[in-house]
């Protein structure tokens, strides 16, 4: 299967949907996990509020949207701590990709060009690792969403905010096994290294090493530039794997996000300004979207500064 990010100028992605839906709209997500949203109505709605100005940008752009399921939080460990069991955690992956599906076919402002992504995200939260994995292991535990995902017609999956390139690993595998093109996007603290301590460009040169360049490519997300820019060094051979970026617009530090009870937007223009300089160093930037405290107005600024930067 072609994506077709790949062969379009740009495309553009959402952006930190939990801290859009607790911070914003006052939604009480227990352990940060929107998926439950899927299980009423009232979540629904509010899911498909959120995704709409990101449709809508798709077709003011006329550029593909990259339409990620609700599930970061939908595996085995953090479904268990919210009561759903193995048929439950199946059933609410397969609506996820129904969900967003419907949403960019037949949505209020009508259909947009797009890709259904089903997301996976890391066993442990995201921001430290806990217990890890090997390889072999973490293809085993992610293979129920990616084979949900899989049989409910998603065009892609991405692991989203690895914190270590084992589990990276196992999710390539788990998507391989399904026979849908994966993504492997690495998140990075303050000093541009994983969480793990490897270098983003030994975990990338890794994981392809490992699953013979199986990814379709990379992405960076859960990190403000200023934390992974000096990391892109001009010139190095896996530069030309990292096609997407979503960062955050806060320059805070994992440990003081885990921390926030107010919502640190930063300065949308000067987060713009740095994906123009992030264009000027990686190059094959397709995949545009933010992460933790973006919203539509910060996508829109990216997307508007990078047609006119590339026009």
């Amino acid at each position: 299967m072609t994506l077709i990010q790949l062969s379009a100028p740009l495309t553009v992605t959402d952006g930190g949907l939990e801290t859009t839906l607790v911070f914003h709209d006052g939604i009480d997500l227990p352990d940060f996990a929107a998926f439950p949203l899927l299980d009423t109505e009232v979540g629904r709605t509010a899911l498909g509020n959120y995704y709409e100005p990101y449709l809508d940008l798709g077709r003011r752009l006329a550029v593909p949207v990259v339409v990620d399921t609700p599930t970061w939080r939908a595996n085995p460990d953090w479904g268990a701590r919210l009561g759903y069991d193995a048929n439950q955690l199946d059933a609410v992956n397969r609506r996820a990709v129904q969900f967003v599906r419907q949403l960019a076919t037949s949505g209020p402002g009508g259909p947009v060009e797009h890709v259904v992504n089903g997301v996976i995200g890391p066993r442990g939260d995201g921001y430290v690792i806990g217990e890890t994995m090997s390889a072999e292991e973490a293809a085993a535990y992610h293979a129920l969403q990616a084979r949900a995902f899989a049989e409910t017609g998603a065009e892609m999956i991405t692991a989203v905010t690895m914190t270590y390139a084992d589990e990276a690993i196992g999710v390539v595998s788990a998507a391989g096994a399904v026979g849908v093109p994966v993504v492997i996007s690495f998140t990075v603290e303050t000093n541009g290294t994983l969480p793990s301590g490897e270098a983003l460009g030994d975990a990338i040169t890794r994981v392809d090493g490992s699953t013979e360049a199986a990814p379709a490519y990379y992405m960076i997300n859960c990190a403000h530039p200023t934390h992974f820019a000096e990391q892109l060094t001009t010139g190095a051979d896996w530069l030309a794997r990292i096609k997407a970026i979503r960062a955050n617009a806060s320059r805070s530090s994992h440990a003081e996000l885990d921390e926030a009870t107010e919502l640190d937007r930063g300065d949308v223009a000067d987060l713009a300004g740095w994906y123009r300089r992030l264009n000027t160093i990686l190059p094959d930037l397709r995949v545009v979207g933010g992460c933790c405290g973006t919203d539509h107005e910060h996508v829109a600024a990216i997307a508007q500064s990078l047609v006119e930067l590339r026009s």
